[in-house]
């Protein structure tokens, strides 16, 4: 069976966790989508890691583990991650799809003096080269892996070496041109490095899915960062949805077959754009510095977190634009210290209340509306059956279910891999 595990919201969901955790009952984990500019923290037996590029199921040693044609390859994180984790005793199965677009030092570069140019409207980018990355992907200006077995690549490197200081030259007044002969080093090194490694991923994992295979195909980020349905312009520039992981994998989308959207227990959001409810002062500081295990703050970028309480409005929208077949709550452990818990169950725009997430430029206009719900006040990190959870617990996770629309099958309750609630939904 297929299985999909993706964001419901803006990303830092927790899907890092629940990736881990579902790995270990899977043949193959994937990594559909994106590159190195978010990542997925896990904690387990080997310690406590923060994946950028590797899949998250690497840390079981009979998983096979890929990087899809439709991410953004990154070697040089790929390269690091691998050696972190072996210096750590992990020894994963990997392959790399020779189809993936090579992320280069160049699309860095880019991405830093863009964000320099737009000043105060910058998008707040990660500085990871994602979006020049995917602007030449799309442009045909790009490298897949293979190319650089090629006997056209010498070609290559020099067309994108002379478009990019073309461009630099243009928009940004401090750029040096683009060396050929270091692009083309780089590239060089980078052959026999990554030739163990590679797959033809679209034969490869077509294969297994129909062979019956357990595969479960992992996203990165959250819906509503996702490029077409997302908060545009303040996206990645890929799609985050469960239906572009067929495309990036090279299956048929009828074979995913379960859909598992997480969503956290409360509402965090990094970087610009119209964030509906987010809180300041110290109620924002009270519980970003409760949230997770060390605290609400990007696990690439160390960037505080904006915080705001449950969304069910933009949940109910991400699940539904994932075609979620059920939901995971993570976090909800975070919530035991208040006494009273407000959700927000509408948006108020203009006088009118709706609870329909709206385009990107009616959600600066919107309010947030909220019902107050009573908290549990008590510890419930140590609970495994949901029965056994505070009745204000298992009452906010209802409330919840009901709201989005979607069975919440699983509650993570604290950050180490065996902290989670399985629930059968009847």
């Amino acid at each position: 069976m297929v299985t999909a595990i993706v964001g419901g919201n803006w990303g830092d969901e927790g899907k890092g966790k629940m990736t881990d955790l579902l790995a270990g009952e899977a043949d193959m984990a994937v990594r559909f989508q994106g590159g190195a500019n978010a990542g997925h923290t896990i904690i387990n037996d080997y310690g406590k890691f923060v994946l950028r590029m590797l899949p998250s199921g690497v840390f079981h040693s009979d998983t096979e583990n890929i990087i899809a044609s439709g991410a953004a390859f990154d070697a040089e994180v790929f390269f690091s991650e691998l050696k972190t984790l072996r210096e750590h005793g992990v020894t994963p199965k990997i392959k790399v799809s020779s189809r993936a677009q090579l992320l280069l030092p160049i699309h860095k570069r880019q991405d830093n003096l863009e964000e320099h140019r737009l000043g105060k409207s910058a998008f707040g980018s990660t500085l990871s080269g994602i979006a020049p990355f995917y602007a030449d992907k799309y442009a045909k200006n790009g490298l897949q892996i293979s190319d650089l077995f090629s006997p056209d690549l010498p070609q290559k490197t020099a067309r994108i070496a002379g478009d990019k200081s073309t461009y630099f030259n243009a928009f940004y007044d401090r750029s040096a041109p683009i060396s050929v002969s270091e692009l083309t080093e780089y590239l060089s090194g980078l052959r026999q490095r990554l030739e163990p490694y590679l797959c033809d991923c679209p034969n490869y994992l077509g294969k297994a899915a129909a062979e019956g295979k357990n595969i479960l195909l992992e996203g990165q980020l959250g819906a509503l960062r996702d490029v077409d349905n997302g908060i545009y312009p303040y996206v990645t520039s890929s799609s985050t949805l469960a239906g572009f992981a067929s495309v990036s994998a090279g299956i048929p989308p009828y074979e995913i077959k379960r859909i598992i959207a997480v969503v956290k227990a409360y509402s965090t959001c990094v970087g610009a754009g119209a964030f509906v409810g987010e809180l300041f002062g110290e109620t924002a500081e009270e519980l970003r510095k409760r949230g997770g295990d060390c605290g609400e703050y990007g696990a690439n970028t160390g960037r505080p977190r904006r915080m705001a309480w449950f969304d069910c409005v933009a949940a109910r929208y991400g699940c539904m634009i994932q075609g979620a077949t059920e939901a995971a709550l993570s976090l909800l452990d975070v919530l035991g210290y208040l006494d009273v818990i407000p959700v927000c169950v509408g948006y108020k725009i203009n006088g009118a209340v709706t609870d329909i997430f709206p385009e990107t430029w009616r959600l600066g206009n919107a309010e947030p509306v909220y019902e107050y719900l009573e908290g549990w006040k008590c510890d419930i990190s140590e609970i495994s059956e949901y029965c056994d959870l505070p009745a204000g617990a298992r009452n906010y996770v209802e409330f919840i279910e009901k709201r989005i629309g979607v069975p919440i099958t699983m509650i993570s309750n604290g950050a180490k891999r065996e902290q989670i609630i399985r629930r059968r939904i009847q």
